[in-house]
């Protein structure tokens, strides 16, 4: 390897991708070509960062299995970034196979956590937590100890752990210091600014307030029937009920702890609940087939009680846990606040529904001038500027069925 190119490659990973370009950028050479991708990448470029790469993993030649294996990790890396999920894991496994087998640990790891970070996004949690926890950052260099506690804290976040995440976070920011990559330490501002940002709402007797996570923590182990609307769960005593896949008792559920400790006429539950302005008997009786349904799914939990008027939801206390913005599209704009590119296949994956579905919520989006695109065909992507002080990442919506 000549002096430009090892010159470069230390610019890269002292994070400075101008000096490494100023080394190498009329170079046509394998080496240079990983090296100018690469530099690409960091600069935001990256349509032309995958191009280098790849023409880059065609040059080297077949004793080179080591450089093509770096290639195909830059790539995977750089597939990441632009929320392309579809990207073949495979051939990541594969790279990381063959670096480890020539004793490449550095870059190895490196492979691992792009895989981890992958499942990070879209929302493979417990796999996610397994990988990491096979992995030592003690040995790694700054730049990947900073990575492994950014996940590490993305996955306590999920799991609505404030103070593992912020424990992660304060190890992270110490990581990316000793780096001194300014890209690094702003990714790990931006993730304590998120962890000090508003996660949810919390409304009781019709009062409302904006909880961090910690609060929303806190809320979690306290003796309140919790109706949590980020999640479609109602939560108590230590238990929780799942009403993810049965939108009318959610509906139902939410619409009596918003009254709590008052009662809910049934014309309004009717209306909530089966989108129906009028009510005749039929529905009156239909009603009554859903709060059974719904008193009995809550037993161990709380009670539902008929009122002269309607039905109301005892408990000693309730608060209602709604997402700090609600809207129809609330979990394309909790992917979008990163406010990084995604594809449409991309946030089809994270929320697990049809490419067709979240196509048509962008569509719709973009006529309101709420999102925009670039590219076209394949390379298309799509992105919003951040909602100013809600990380709604953290307690993403799950769609309802039908919504």
């Amino acid at each position: 390897m000549d002096s430009l190119i090892t010159a470069a490659a230390q610019a890269l990973a002292a994070g400075d991708p101008l000096g490494a370009l100023d080394r190498v950028a009329l170079r046509e050479d394998a080496p240079a070509l990983a090296l100018r991708g690469i530099a690409m990448a960091q600069l935001g470029d990256l349509a032309r960062a995958k191009a280098l790469v790849r023409r880059a993993a065609r040059a080297f030649g077949p004793k080179e299995a080591v450089a093509r294996a770096r290639c195909v990790v830059a790539e995977a890396e750089i597939a990441l970034a632009s929320r392309d999920l579809g990207w073949p894991v495979a051939a990541l496994d594969a790279a990381r196979q063959v670096l480890e087998a020539h004793a490449d640990w550095i870059n190895a790891a490196h492979a691992r956590y792009l895989g981890i970070r992958r499942l990070l996004l879209i929302g493979q949690l417990n796999e996610a937590q397994d990988k990491l926890a096979q992995l030592d950052p003690a040995t790694l260099p700054p730049p990947l100890r900073a990575t492994h506690e950014l996940v590490a804290a993305g996955i306590a976040m999920r799991h609505l752990q404030a103070q593992t995440a912020r424990a992660a976070l304060a190890r992270a920011q110490l990581a990316a210091t000793q780096s001194a990559i300014p890209a690094l330490l702003a990714e790990v501002d931006s993730a304590v600014r998120m962890l000090d940002s508003p996660v949810a709402h919390w409304v009781t007797q019709g009062e409302h307030r904006p909880l961090l996570l910690d609060e929303v923590e806190a809320l979690f182990t306290s003796t309140s029937l919790v109706v949590d609307a980020c999640r479609y769960l109602v939560r108590g005593a230590g238990m929780s009920v799942s009403l993810s896949k049965r939108p009318i008792l959610f509906t139902l559920a939410r619409t009596l702890a918003e009254a709590w400790p008052g009662d809910v006429p049934r014309e309004i539950l009717i209306a909530r609940a089966f989108r129906l302005k009028l009510s005749d008997e039929s529905h009156r009786a239909r009603l009554r087939v859903e709060i059974g349904r719904l008193r009995a799914a809550l037993k161990p939990l709380a009670g539902v009680i008929a009122t002269p008027r309607g039905f109301a939801l005892v408990a000693p206390d309730v608060v209602l846990l709604t997402p700090p913005v609600e809207e129809k599209h609330a979990a394309v704009f909790a992917l979008l606040s990163d406010g990084e590119s995604w594809s449409s296949s991309a946030l089809a994956l994270a929320l697990n529904t049809g490419q067709r579905t979240v196509q048509r919520t962008l569509d719709t989006l973009a006529a309101q001038g709420k999102v925009q695109s670039y590219g076209q065909g394949r390379a298309r992507r799509w992105l919003t500027p951040p909602v100013p002080g809600f990380a709604t990442t953290l307690l993403l919506p799950v769609p309802l069925p039908g919504g």
